[in-house]
């Protein structure tokens, strides 16, 4: 490693700890998402990849201005180890996965999900979209990176391009029988992101009624952020579902694998709620199956699986956690309330669109309105995701402490699969995690009632930001 003065920056190992997370790539462009950096990322992959007897890497991008340059780049490394690139151009990340799938290739897919335009990153898999993590190869790509790439001795790889939206939107429609189902209207917010090329791909030719919003691939985000965790930026979808008189809203990330619901009135439907309802169509499919849930879904979530005869299995939040786990106890699903949800007939993968499926065949094969189709998967209160923005590890670390400590004489239980999880009754629990991707302090309450979900709240915010 060279810690000479004009040792580029990627070479600092502190540099690349901010760029390199525990289960994606992420930075600002021009500054930390470089070209350069992005091929020696493209060597150090194809390097571990062709280890492992990968010949080519499936890439792809979401519409950021800065995707083509940045693929063009990380491809130029991935050929420089002698590896080829399939290049699927635009795609929402499970259409990269999809592809990983249907070509058994390694993948990348440059996308910054639902972070700002001034970001990008790449998600990173293997073969069949199987997660490439801290743990299972981003640690070793890191250290590539730091101490620089053996230059490759064999002939270099080629790339070639190669359209897979429809192969994407025929898998999709092959996992989810929406025939039969009733004329539905259905309002759409895409945020600007990749929904606006892939939902209409996938849903053509259904007795569905599309009403489409943000619809312009823009990865500048002119209308609001394409992050429909965040409240504000659900708040048009909320108000066009009942102008044009649908019967569901669903708004996507940027990179269109998580979907977010609200039902006819406007109102939002908690993905934790979607996580269930889908658990319970795949159990009734193979029933005693197992059903991963993270730590911070509802717990009507592991209720209802048992309920419908499967087996919860609780894990810390992650794609590429949530992924190892489906391996390992051949879980038929998988379901966060960040509103990523994993299939295991989809290579394990998450796919935003592939559960508004599930959510449109449900609703489609009944007469209720979708709010009281949802009502029963609606069994306490809760916060939502609440941000504190703290912005170094001790600082979060001192302040996960303070919580801890001002609700020890209340706690009944305690765990730290993922942050601090504390349960103070019978359901009523709150978890406080740091993120993996941005310096903040992420807290999740849930209760039986509303007034004891805020008042907790008012208490551990106190904590948390004093």
């Amino acid at each position: 490693m060279s810690n000479s003065a004009t040792a580029p920056a990627y070479r600092d190992p502190d540099f690349i700890a901010q760029i390199i997370k525990a289960y994606d790539v992420r930075g600002l462009v021009g500054e930390q998402m470089t070209e350069d950096f992005v091929y020696e990322v493209g060597q150090a992959f194809a390097r571990l990849m062709r280890s492992e007897g990968a010949t080519r890497i499936v890439v792809a991008h979401d519409m950021r201005d800065s995707g083509p340059a940045l693929v063009e780049a990380f491809s130029e490394g991935v050929n420089a180890q002698g590896l080829d690139v399939v290049n699927i151009g635009l795609a929402s990340t499970d259409e990269m996965y999809c592809a990983s799938g249907l070509l058994q290739t390694p993948g990348a897919m440059f996308t910054a999900s639902h972070n700002p335009a001034e970001y990008n990153g790449i998600k990173l898999c293997r073969a069949g979209a199987r997660p490439v993590g801290q743990d299972t190869g981003l640690a070793t790509i890191s250290q590539a990176v730091v101490d620089g790439i053996p230059e490759f001795s064999g002939p270099k790889g080629s790339s070639i391009r190669r359209d897979m939206l429809q192969d994407y939107a025929e898998y999709l429609r092959n996992l989810v029988d929406l025939s039969g189902i009733r004329p539905l209207t259905v309002a759409v917010d895409a945020g600007n992101g990749m929904a606006g090329l892939t939902v209409p791909a996938v849903l053509r030719d259904l007795p569905l009624t599309i009403e489409p919003l943000y619809f312009e691939l823009d990865g500048t985000f002119p209308n609001h952020e394409a992050n429909p965790l965040d409240p504000k930026n659900l708040v048009d979808l909320q108000k066009f579902t009942p102008e044009v008189k649908a019967d569901i809203g669903l708004a996507f990330d940027g990179d269109a694998d998580r979907c977010f619901v609200v039902d006819e009135k406007g109102d939002p439907v908690s993905p934790s709620s979607i996580a269930a309802l889908v658990a319970e169509r795949e159990l009734a499919r193979e029933p005693g199956s197992a059903v991963i849930h993270n730590l911070i879904t509802s717990l009507a979530v592991p209720q209802i699986i048992a309920e419908n005869g499967g087996v919860p299995v609780r894990t810390r939040v992650g794609h590429s956690f949530i992924k190892a786990k489906m391996a390992e106890t051949n879980a038929i699903f998988g379901g966060e309330h960040s509103a990523h949800y994993y299939f295991r007939d989809f290579w394990r993968a998450d796919s935003g669109l592939l559960a508004a499926m599930h959510v449109l065949a449900a609703l489609g094969h009944q007469d209720k309105p979708l709010s009281e189709m949802m009502a029963e998967y609606e069994r306490y209160a809760a916060s939502g995701e609440i941000n504190s923005r703290l912005a170094s590890a001790e600082a979060q670390q001192e302040r996960t402490n303070a919580v801890v400590e001002a609700f020890a004489d209340r706690t009944q239980d305690i765990d730290r699969l993922d942050g601090v999880t504390i349960t103070l009754g019978e359901n009523t629990w709150f978890n406080v995690r740091a993120s993996n991707t941005e310096p903040l302090l992420r807290l999740n309450v849930e209760a039986p009632t509303q007034e004891k979900v805020d008042e907790l709240v008012t208490e551990i915010l106190g904590s948390i930001r004093a």
